[in-house]
């Protein structure tokens, strides 16, 4: 979509519904589009961002490189069961061709000017994109054997160039990116199961369980929850920690499942890399819930101190320690059972935690920095590969 299309040779001109609505910056019409039409008539151009420093867009970074790996997720995403794009494409149309029916609500868009019978622009340069440039890029994945795709679609006429930029602007920079944790916490209201909502529902039981070492520390929402002084964990951080041992591809699982279709095993090589795989499969979410208690009663056990040191400075029960435990957890896992096994926490001290030399007072910003490098190197020092 950022190369010069080839040059149309016969005219084409379409019509779309659509409803006009007056706003402060002029009029937009709104519409829905199907995919096909959408991506035969879009296009974004990445160059025109290098090469023209005058343009708002130079500073402002409207139509950015795509980001092909998001562009890979979505062309997955948009073949499942339950895809949607609910919010719209956001489009700038050059009004020489364009008329808009007010009686009719109907929008003709040609590659020829009013009048003219030879095409004047290609049909693929003629709505440019201001926001939604991956779900467009995405959507050159789509079956359309399988169903249909139409895309809710905002369309500005005539926008000039100043004004495209406040329009990327409003749309980019200024709304709130979506909290991870709510994303996950919205997975529970789904009917079907999936590893999102199995992790999710694990999150919650062992936050509320009082006998539980992680009671009251998960933070929900992403926020900190009334009445709470230590909430050191996210839900989001929780979730995607123990759905790394579940799930190779966690999407494609939860598509499989709201078709009712069964998941794939793993096994060998895949079942140690993923040893809660088997588990879940087998729907036995209760035992995958008391196989991270029992690991995390272990480490409380082990250095109890640290554990409950809710002071500045420490690393264990935090963030940086807690992913630190959980990329533990495949080793620790794999030398106390086997996949499918549940281990007593009494398992992880004898055969794993005691051989560890660690002692509470060691769990420190001063030996593990925050951020990913401390982080790596308390995984080194309990695995043995690098001395306090």
């Amino acid at each position: 979509m950022t190369s010069d299309p080839p040059n149309d040779l016969d005219p084409i001109t379409f019509e779309i519904p659509c409803l006009r609505a007056r706003q402060p910056i002029g009029d937009i019409f709104i519409a829905a589009i199907p995919s096909k039409r959408l991506l035969s008539i879009t296009y974004f151009d990445v160059r025109r961002v290098l090469r023209d420093e005058r343009d708002f867009e130079r500073y402002l970074g409207i139509q950015r490189p795509l980001d092909e790996k998001r562009v890979a997720k979505l062309r997955d995403y948009v073949n499942f069961k339950d895809a949607s794009f609910p919010t719209s494409i956001i489009l700038s149309v050059e009004q020489d061709y364009v008329r808009y029916d007010e009686e009719a609500r109907k929008m003709t868009i040609s590659n020829c000017l009013e009048g003219e019978t030879t095409p004047s622009i290609n049909l693929a340069r003629i709505a440019r994109v201001l926001d939604g440039q991956h779900r467009i890029a995405g959507l050159d994945g789509f079956n359309a054997s399988s169903s249909e795709f139409d895309l809710s679609v905002t369309i500005f006429v005539g926008a000039d160039i100043a004004d495209q930029a406040q329009i990327f602007a409003t749309v980019n920079l200024e709304q709130t990116k979506v909290n991870k944790s709510l994303v996950y916490d919205l997975y529970d209201l789904a009917h079907s199961r999936s590893p999102q909502k199995t992790c999710h529902n694990i999150a919650v039981a062992l936050d509320r369980d009082s006998d539980s070492p992680l009671f009251g520390r998960i933070k929900r929402l992403g926020i900190a929850t009334e009445g709470r002084v230590f909430e050191p964990i996210t839900q989001a951080t929780f979730v995607e920690s123990i759905i790394s041992y579940i799930s190779k591809d966690p999407r494609v699982d939860r598509d499989k499942l709201i078709r009712g279709q069964k998941i794939p095993t793993y096994l060998n090589d895949d079942l140690q890399r993923y040893p809660l795989r088997l588990l879940f499969s087998e729907e036995k979410d209760i035992d995958i819930a008391r196989i991270v208690n029992n690991y995390f009663v272990a480490v409380k056990n082990r250095w109890p101190i640290a554990w409950n040191e809710q002071g500045r400075g420490y690393v264990l029960n935090r963030t940086n320690g807690f992913r630190a435990l959980m990329r533990f957890f495949r080793y620790a896992y794999s030398r106390v059972g086997s996949p499918g096994s549940v281990p007593t926490p009494n398992q992880y001290q004898e055969k794993v935690f005691s051989r560890i030399l660690l002692k509470d007072r060691d769990f420190t910003v001063d030996n593990f920095t925050p951020g990913t490098s401390g982080e790596a190197r308390l995984l080194r020092v309990m695995r043995g590969d690098e001395n306090l």
